[in-house]
């Protein structure tokens, strides 16, 4: 079961699921919770817990319980597949929650080929945009049901061997309703949208800050951009304060495409370019820019 074993209590359930004999491998331990793949003979899934010994987020069992509440409601407005959550349950450290294994690699790594120069070759070029059309498809539909995502990064986007994009964790996402809820204060920096950066700067680290579909289509092209090119969208350096990076953000001034990019490809460009616009409402939808990609 390898150094850090799964929670007892999930185990129970998932052999069921998966079949014995079964296998739990630990593919991550950062920033306050862990995940394991469950495989047996008739399946796998993605298990994730909180990680109780990690006193830096001190709500990732409360965000585990969250992230299942949100299944529940995605999957009743038909925004995400039944068949995706599997289940959930509490445990001596906290709270776990598993879901359909999906097989595909993160965003950063997919896209190493078309980072090169060498890039720009028939088998990489509508590989690329299907990928972001795909990517914009899914979340057309979270945002026809009135949710965002809130959380559109390389690290929650998997690309599976026919090229299509396949989006996961939906813990932070801000859907319909005013029901209780832990407040939304950005994901991850890198891909935040100007508006939410500059509401996280206006505001208190209690005040909850309902993200709307526009700012996962900053997030989408963000992270395009950064896996494509090598760059964020935004310059500033590494080491620099977060609220800086916020400011520089909400600025709006992103890097110039066409210095950055490692070979032309106009209709991505032209995505990318739209998509980035600093005021939200300039945006086109995720439906439009699925249309957008598919005009080859």
């Amino acid at each position: 079961m390898g150094e850090t074993p799964p929670p007892g209590e999930a185990l129970g359930l998932l052999k069921d699921h998966v079949g014995e004999p079964f296998t739990a491998r630990l593919l991550s331990d950062r920033r306050g919770s862990r995940a394991w793949k469950i495989a047996g003979a008739a399946g796998a899934v993605a298990l994730k817990a909180n990680n109780p010994d990690d006193d830096t987020s001190p709500d990732k069992a409360a965000e585990m319980a969250q992230e299942d509440d949100h299944l529940v409601r995605l999957i009743a407005a038909c925004a995400l597949d039944a068949g995706y959550r599997i289940g959930t349950g509490p445990w001596a450290g906290g709270r776990w929650v598993a879901v359909r294994w999906i097989d595909g690699v993160p965003l950063w790594r997919a896209f190493a080929p078309a980072r090169s120069p060498e890039g720009n070759r028939p088998s990489i070029r509508p590989w690329l945009l299907d990928v972001a059309r795909t990517w914009a498809e899914q979340l057309a539909r979270l945002h026809a049901a009135g949710w965002a995502h809130a959380d559109v990064q390389p690290t929650n986007t998997l690309i599976t061997d026919d090229g299509r994009a396949e989006i996961i964790d939906y813990a932070l996402a801000c859907g319909p309703g005013e029901g209780p809820r832990l407040p939304y204060r950005g994901a991850l920096t890198h891909t935040t949208a100007p508006e939410v950066a500059a509401a996280i700067l206006a505001t208190t680290s209690d005040v909850h800050i309902q993200a709307e579909p526009p700012a996962d289509i900053w997030g989408l092209v963000a992270s395009l951009l950064w896996c494509w090119t090598g760059k964020r969208p935004v310059s500033y350096e590494d080491d620099a304060p977060r609220e800086n990076k916020l400011g520089a953000i909400a600025r709006g001034t992103t890097l110039p495409l066409d210095r950055i990019r490692p070979w032309p490809s106009p209709l991505f460009e032209q995505a990318i370019r739209a998509c980035l616009a600093p005021s939200p409402e300039n945006r086109p939808s995720a439906a439009e820019l699925a249309a957008l990609l598919g005009e080859t």
